[in-house]
Order: C-alpha cells, then structure tokens, then sequence
C-alpha cells in the first residue's frame, strides 16, 4: 500500500560493513512497518548450500580467518567487490520475491552492488513498483573500528578489517554515484534519518 510519507515499496540500504546499515534498516522498517532483509543471511545461505568448486565466486574468503592480514589488503578489496558483483543476480532475485508482496521491505547487506541496485530499480519501475537504493558511507577506518570494537568488543578495533571496509566504502560510493544513485554520509549519526529521508524523497 502506497503511504504519503513512504515513497518505496522495497528499499535497498547497501554499505561497508561496520558503517551502521543494520541500525539504519531496523530504524526505517519500525517508522514504515517494513520487513527487513539481512542480505547477509542470503549470502551465507548460498555458500551453505554451494561449494568453491561450482561456485568460487562465492567462496573467494573461504579458509581465511583473517583475510586482511593473510591476503593483503589490495587483495581482500578486490575479493569483496568480486563478491559483490558474483551476488548480483541473488540481490536480483531476492527483490523480485518482494515485489511480489505487498508489505514493504528494507533489504541490507554489504554486499548489495550499485550495479545490481540500479538494475533493480529500473525492473521494479517497469513492475509498476517502487524501489528506492541508498549507499551508506564512512571513509574513516578508526570510526569502523569503534564500531567494530562496540559490536565485537571480545575482538578489539581489528584496525586491518576496518581499512579495507572504509576503501571498500569508497568504491561503493563511486559506483553508486556512477549510477545516479543517492549516497548518504553515516555522520553525524543523530542526523542521519532526516538525512536518509531527504534522499529518498
């Protein structure tokens, strides 16, 4: 059901890990009464269920406890954006499901690419429907690690981890900018909802 004050039947939230995607999501499905999405939860389903010999894109993290540190960090970021794109079509289908229903969902992940975000748009216009994509971003590496340390704090501030999200963010902003997609700064965190609404206006 269309609602003056909700210009979206599905919203994509993508973003780093450790900018506040999660916090974002569960604020805007409790105002809107949405459903949320962990595409985190998609992801780990399908590595479940595949194996790396007949989907390695899927599984390009698997046996590194610490790829950051076993990697190296040009590696890792150029793993996680492969990733990302490896996953477009599940972004794809988990988005069709949802357009197939009436209640609004919030769907977030670290792994939602622009390019996947933009495609899903586009079909959901051609569907008659409304969806609405936003990148969240922080390029600083010491706030994603407070929120790593206040999330996780039996593993620290893990300052390798957070590096690479902070360059993985910035990617993530240039592409979704490249798609004409709205980008929304995660600071000041007070601020951000007005700010998530303006955008999505």
């Amino acid at each position: 059901m269309h609602t003056d004050h909700r210009p979206w039947d599905v919203l994509l939230i993508g973003g780093a890990s450790g900018v506040g995607k999660s916090r974002a999501a569960a604020l805007l499905a409790e105002r809107h009464g949405a459903f949320v999405v962990e595409f985190d939860d998609v992801v780990a389903a399908l590595q479940a269920a595949t194996t790396p010999a007949g989907h390695p894109g899927l599984h390009h993290f698997a046996g590194h406890g610490a790829p950051e540190e076993e990697l190296g960090a040009d590696r890792v970021l150029d793993l996680q954006i492969a990733t990302a794109h490896a996953l477009d079509e599940a972004l794809l289908g988990v988005v069709r499901n949802r357009l197939g229903v009436e209640v609004p969902a919030v769907v977030e992940g670290d792994y939602l690419s622009p390019r996947a975000a933009a495609r899903a748009v586009a079909e959901a216009a051609g569907r008659g429907r409304r969806l609405r994509a936003v990148f969240l971003h922080e390029g600083d590496p010491e706030r994603i690690g407070a929120n790593y340390a206040h999330r996780e704090p039996d593993r620290g501030p893990q300052p390798a981890r957070a590096a690479v999200s902070a360059r993985y963010s910035r990617w993530l902003a240039d592409q979704a900018g490249a798609h004409r997609l709205p980008v929304v700064d995660c600071r000041p965190y007070e601020s951000l909802p007005q700010r998530l609404a303006a955008a999505l206006a």
